[in-house]
């Protein structure tokens, strides 16, 4: 299972990526698999403000539905259009191209509250 070490994760499998004032996410590796295939993502609109734990958007696996939280509060300023065509994308390349929204962060301190790799391994092996 691929756990990258440069980026930071949430208890609810959610990755963040953080380049200056903006953080990109996407579920993690693990995540995914438990979903399995992902078949729709329901993708939020850009100009979005959301509070740190509101829902960004639901994936649609051939198993289940699955919400996706946001891990930091600000306003959604890019989303991965490409999910809507190919929502697969998220499976195949869960750091990469199958990242899920970009997020102009509002509260900085709040990435305080994100797992490092090694944390994040802890909650995987506890699930």
């Amino acid at each position: 299972m691929n756990i990258p070490e440069n980026l930071k994760y949430t208890k609810e499998h959610e990755w963040v990526k953080v380049e200056g004032e903006f953080a990109i996410v996407g579920i993690t590796d693990y995540a995914q698999g438990e979903l399995s295939d992902i078949v729709y993502v329901e993708l939020p609109e850009v100009g979005t403000n959301l509070n740190k734990g509101d829902v960004i958007t639901t994936l649609e696996a051939v198993k289940t539905v699955a919400d996706v939280y946001s891990p930091v509060s600000g306003e959604i300023v890019e989303v991965n259009e490409k999910l809507a065509d190919e929502p697969g994308l998220i499976n195949q390349d869960p750091y990469g191209e199958g990242w899920i929204v970009k997020i102009k962060i509002s509260n900085p301190d709040e990435l305080n509250d994100l797992l490092g790799a090694d944390e994040y391994k802890k909650v995987i092996e506890e699930d």
